[in-house]
């Protein structure tokens, strides 16, 4: 009877403390409400870009990925972001899909231009960069010098 009691105990605080992580996480990841405003950048490819992916300038984050979508007229991936209110982006600035590292995750990275103008709320980053598909570089890099040489028929051993 009394392992029960010990065994139903230890079960509680278990759960208790499984309850505080998950407050503690929800409120620490939770969404950002209010303060900021969205923009779009059309890339032509963003290979492992996920929904909540970082907008950075200068390594800072500045906003997230909160959409993607395919524009049907120009089969370009249209991408929605949430900027920070606090940041005013120059109408001449770009957008890249950079990468964390070999192993990293995507980010999108934003230069700022020099226009005296800016970006108004909804509008679109016109200069984009696409990810580099780093698989088709090391196979260019790998498999491309046989590939180089052209098809010249193999010499017979006569």
């Amino acid at each position: 009877m009394n392992s029960n009691l010990v065994e139903t105990l230890i079960g509680a605080v278990v759960i208790g403390v499984a309850a505080v992580f998950l407050v503690f996480a929800y409120s620490t990841v939770g969404h950002k409400g209010g303060g900021g405003y969205a923009l779009t950048a059309k890339f032509d490819r963003v290979d492992g870009l996920p929904i909540g992916a970082d907008v950075r300038i200068s390594g800072i984050k500045v906003g997230s990925v909160t959409g993607q979508d395919l524009d049907p007229a120009t089969y370009r991936a249209k991408i929605s972001l949430s900027m920070s209110a606090a940041i005013e982006l120059p109408d001449d600035s770009s957008a890249k899909v950079a990468s964390e590292g070999l192993l990293g995750g995507a980010y999108i990275a934003i230069e700022p231009g020099g226009s005296d103008k800016v970006i108004a709320p909804g509008g679109e980053i016109k200069y984009t960069q696409s990810s580099v598909d780093l698989m088709g570089l090391i196979s260019r890099a790998v498999f491309g010098s046989t590939e180089s040489q052209g098809a010249a028929p193999a010499s017979g051993g006569n």
